[in-house]
C-alpha cells in the first residue's frame, strides 16, 4: 500500500501549464474543479533519476474552504482524510515522502515555491526564487 493523492501526467497541449494539468487530474479523479479550492500554488519541484529515467514532480496544494463536500470519491483508489500529524508516517513514493517532511517541518510555514534534487540517498530543498 502507498498513500498518494490526485496525480498523473502531463498531456501534450499542458507541457507548459502545470496548473492546467492538475486541475485536469483533480477533475478526472476526485471531480473537483478550480472553484472548490482555494490558494491554489505550486510549492514543490523534485527531480530524479531512477532507472535511467529522470523523474520530475509538480506538488501543488490548495485548501478546501469551509462547507466543501468532504465526502469526495476517488476514481484512482481508496480516499481517506489523514491529520498532519498522521501523514509523516504514512508510506508513500520517494519524492512525496520527502516533500510531506519538508512541508510539515518548514514549507506550511511560508508560502515559497522549492526545488528538490535527489542525491541517490535524500533529496535537497532549496528555495526557488524568479530572477
Amino acid at each position: 500500500m502507498w498513500t498518494g493523492s490526485a496525480g498523473g501526467h502531463f498531456e501534450e497541449n499542458e507541457l507548459n501549464d502545470a496548473k492546467a494539468c492538475i486541475l485536469r487530474e483533480l477533475k478526472e479523479e476526485l471531480s473537483l474543479t478550480e472553484a472548490h479550492l482555494r490558494d491554489l500554488e505550486l510549492r514543490y519541484l523534485t527531480i530524479r533519476n531512477t532507472a535511467g529515467e529522470l523523474r520530475l514532480n509538480y506538488y501543488f496544494f490548495a485548501v478546501l474552504p469551509d462547507g466543501t463536500n468532504m465526502n469526495l470519491k476517488s476514481n484512482e483508489g481508496m480516499l481517506k482524510w489523514f491529520s498532519l500529524e498522521e501523514i509523516r508516517d504514512l508510506e508513500m513514493p520517494f519524492s512525496a515522502g520527502y516533500v510531506i517532511r519538508h512541508y510539515l517541518h518548514t514549507g506550511r510555514y511560508n508560502h515559497l515555491l522549492y526545488g528538490g534534487v535527489s542525491n541517490g540517498g535524500e533529496i535537497i530543498f532549496t528555495k526557488l526564487s524568479e530572477n
